[in-house]
């Protein structure tokens, strides 16, 4: 029976960032939105590991580990607080509100498992050790294509949340992609065409211009129109920006939140269909 971890977080992309990892590496996992949540949880199913973050809605993490800790049953779980807190003193706060050890955000997505294991008894640990992730890139700033040969093809994320940038690198490179990573449509503009990816993958909503802006300008350039270009959102309703962006030139819509294994079926589905029309 697999091991089961609790995570304990508000934030959805963090949420599923931590979920596709533990899951990736062999661990069933529980989810809560909220302390109270993740509390009924914690006492219907008795997880081997808890994570929770410590800055939720309603109560917080430390009102959490104060009740955990103060029950009988649930007393013995290991609790890993995730946090960003960053002021002195902050640490030995979250030790003395009963975690046993804290990660701090924003998580690294190829040491977190490993550190998670750290808190499990040797024989519940599953084994598995993460791949090497390159570094994140900063702001604006282009993974450099040319260092890496493409295996099943090329996919440039173009997203402004840092998490959703690493939640989708952890989906794809071990999958056998080759991932580059942009911040902006500018950025992506840039990169796309120094070195023609295979399909882009991009955020909707981003600050300066949108994901509706980068289709059309991928699909006014003569050189770059065949990339097929996936649009992704959570938030909105889906009916008439689906409709706008597929009358624009993009392949698909999609919308968060979405299962790891559904994205990866359509991400290969559209450049499958890609492939196809290039060699007609």
């Amino acid at each position: 029976m697999p091991i089961r971890v609790l995570i304990i977080e508000d934030h959805l992309d963090n949420l599923e960032l931590m979920n596709y990892l533990l899951k990736a590496f062999g661990y069933a996992t529980l989810m809560a939105g909220d302390g109270i949540e993740g509390l009924k949880l914690a006492e219907r199913e008795r997880p081997e590991l808890i994570i929770c973050d410590i800055q939720l809605p309603g109560i917080d993490g430390f009102e959490v580990a104060k009740r955990l800790k103060s029950d009988t049953r649930l007393r013995e779980i290991p609790l890993v607080g995730i946090t960003a807190l960053a002021m002195v003193g902050d640490r030995d706060r979250v030790l003395q509100a009963g975690f046993d050890g804290y990660i701090a955000k924003p998580i690294a997505p190829e040491t977190f498992v490993n550190d998670l294991e750290a808190f499990l008894k040797p024989e519940q640990v599953r084994g598995a050790t993460p791949a090497a992730a390159e570094p994140l890139v900063e702001p604006g700033v282009m993974c450099t294509p040319a260092k890496k040969a493409a295996r099943r093809g090329t996919i440039l994320v173009v997203d402004d949340v840092e998490a959703n940038l690493e939640l989708a690198r952890s989906i794809f490179e071990p999958s056998g992609f080759n991932v580059w990573l942009a911040t902006d449509v500018d950025s992506a503009i840039e990169s796309a065409t120094e070195n023609r990816p295979d399909l882009i993958l991009s955020d909707v909503n981003m600050p300066r211009a949108t994901g509706f802006e980068l289709v059309m300008r991928i699909k006014s350039d003569p050189r770059l129109k065949p990339v097929p270009v996936v649009l992704i959102t959570g938030s909105a309703p889906q009916g008439m920006m689906a409709d706008h962006a597929l009358a624009i030139g993009a392949t698909k819509f999609l919308r968060r939140p979405i299962d790891s294994s559904v994205l990866l079926a359509e991400i290969e589905s559209c450049l499958k269909a890609a492939r196809q029309a290039g060699a007609e």
